[in-house]
C-alpha cells in the first residue's frame, strides 16, 4: 500500500465514520444534540460543526479551491468566516448533515486526486491565528485525517454519554466490509 492509498483509504473511512455519526445523531432530538457535555466544543452538534468547519478549511489550503472550502447559508449566500474554531455555520442539524455529505464528497475527489509527487511538495497557509505555515503536503494531509478521528472519537463517547451507540468505528472494519 502506497501512501496515496492510505489517504484513499482514509477518505472511504471519513465518509463511512460520517454516515454513521449523523445517522446515530439524527435520532436525537435537537436540545439533546445542542446540550452542552462539557466536551471541548461542547456538544455533539457543536463538534459536529468544527468537524465540517476544519475540514473545509483544510481542502480550502490544500486545493487553493474556495468552492471546497466556502460555507453557503440557506439562501445561497456565502458565509463570512471569524476565523473561530467554534464559528457555528449551520444551526438546522439536516443542513449541517446535507453539507457534510457535500464535504466528504470534495475529501474523497481530493484523496482520488493525490499523488506521490504531490504529496511532497511545500504549501504555505496561515493558521486561524494568522501564523504563516510552511510544509510538505502529506504532514498537513496525515493531521487532516487523524484531526477527523480526533473529533469523531468525542462524538461517539458523547453520543454513548445520550445513550445511543454508533456501533464499530474502527477503521478495520470498514476495510473488511
Amino acid at each position: 500500500m502506497t501512501p496515496v492509498d492510505q489517504y484513499q483509504a482514509l477518505a472511504r473511512y471519513n465518509a463511512w465514520m460520517n454516515e454513521k455519526i449523523y445517522a446515530v445523531a439524527s435520532a436525537l432530538p435537537d436540545a439533546e444534540r445542542l446540550r452542552d457535555m462539557g466536551a471541548f466544543f461542547r456538544s455533539i452538534h457543536g463538534t459536529l460543526n468544527h468537524l465540517l468547519l476544519t475540514d473545509r478549511a483544510w481542502l480550502w489550503r490544500f486545493t487553493g479551491d474556495a468552492r471546497v472550502g466556502g460555507s453557503r447559508d440557506a439562501a445561497g449566500k456565502p458565509i463570512t468566516m471569524t476565523g473561530r474554531l467554534d464559528q457555528e455555520l449551520y444551526a438546522d442539524f439536516e443542513q449541517l448533515r446535507r453539507e457534510r455529505a457535500r464535504t466528504d464528497a470534495d475529501v474523497t475527489a481530493f484523496a482520488a486526486a493525490l499523488t506521490p509527487e504531490r504529496l511532497s511538495e511545500e504549501i504555505t497557509y496561515r493558521t486561524t491565528a494568522g501564523v504563516e505555515q510552511r510544509h510538505v503536503l502529506w504532514w498537513a494531509v496525515s493531521h487532516f485525517f487523524n484531526h477527523q478521528t480526533h473529533h469523531r472519537g468525542q462524538v461517539t463517547a458523547l453520543l454513548k454519554q445520550a445513550g445511543r451507540d454508533p456501533g464499530v468505528t474502527d477503521l478495520i472494519a470498514m476495510l473488511r466490509g
